[in-house]
């Protein structure tokens, strides 16, 4: 099977590294820069287990002249046109698209763009980025995907990358119900940017304050209740490491939203809390306070334009 990565930082070089690491045939669509990069001295991978080092095929986009059998997209919601437009000469008619964005407001996006049965449904959970020096750098020991046709039916390339996963340390799998698992992390991320953005501080700084629980609380209510109006509601065991995370009293945790708050870059604002905020109001349901995180996060974001312009 021949797989197409979109990116090759810290989501799409360690997922895409893992499958080169484990020799399936991985080529990875990235900007010149990094193309040369990758060509010169390979991809770099740093684990908390050590380093790995795979030679990478890199093409631009008007390298690409057949399709693939499976694309990999990992790019932030902000840049899913560009990513959308990049990806077309690589997806033919048996070709799948497997998003690890986060949110599920890019799924009718990409629906539109290449028709819904060639977009199967995933998610992805890691710490990582890319250091100046082009070495991608894990920065926990968690990382894991899944992945799965959203109608939940069993298909052929959808087996061939769990088999693929198979060969490698990469938490990886096949399931049946890929949107409940999209609607569980949905929940959380939105739950964590809207609190730690609206407040600017970690989980720790939060409920630290007298009212800090409850409004953290009353945030994951809304999604919760969100998420069940749309058919998706939360397993007990996900619910559990969520709260696990979200009332950790003393915790560094924040949304990675944050951090591009911090040193002034795009956000996925809309494709995460503006999207909850719509969906849960067609429900019905009282969502004032995703309401003024939304508006916090688009106050910034009209700061950030002004300066930009």
């Amino acid at each position: 099977m021949k797989i197409l990565v979109l990116g090759a930082g810290g989501v799409g070089g360690y997922f895409g590294g893992r499958l080169a690491q484990a020799g399936s045939d991985v080529t990875f669509l990235v900007r010149e820069r990094r193309a040369a990069q990758l060509r010169a001295d390979g991809l770099v991978v740093q684990t908390p287990d050590g380093e790995f080092r795979v030679p990478a095929q890199a093409v631009q986009r008007h390298e690409i002249s057949a399709p693939f059998d499976l694309v990999l997209l990992t790019c932030k919601a902000y840049d899913l046109d560009s990513a959308i437009d990049t990806i077309q000469p690589a997806v033919g008619p048996d070709t799948v698209v497997v998003p690890l964005l986060n949110g599920l407001a890019h799924l009718d996006r990409l629906d539109a763009a290449f028709g819904a049965g060639r977009v199967i449904g995933g998610s992805c959970g890691i710490a990582a980025t890319l250091t100046p020096e082009g070495v991608v750098k894990q920065m926990s020991p968690f990382h894991w995907m899944r992945f799965g046709d959203r109608s939940g039916k069993p298909r052929t390339q959808v087996q061939k990358l769990a088999a693929a996963y198979a060969g490698t340390p990469v938490d990886a799998s096949a399931v049946p119900d890929i949107l409940l698992v999209m609607w569980e992390k949905f929940v959380l991320l939105t739950t964590l940017a809207a609190c730690t953005c609206m407040m600017r501080g970690s989980v720790g700084d939060v409920l630290a304050t007298p009212d800090g629980e409850a409004t953290m609380r009353e945030l994951l209510d809304t999604c919760i209740d969100t998420a069940k109006a749309a058919g998706h509601a939360p397993r007990a065991e996900s619910l559990t490491q969520t709260e696990s995370l979200l009332f950790a009293r003393g915790s560094s945790f924040s949304a990675s939203m944050l951090r591009d708050i911090e040193r002034g870059g795009p956000t996925e604002a809309d494709h995460i809390v503006g999207d909850m905020l719509r969906r849960a109001r067609s429900a019905g349901l009282d969502a004032r306070l995703l309401a003024a995180a939304y508006t916090h996060l688009r106050v910034y974001e009209g700061h950030r334009a002004a300066a930009a312009s």
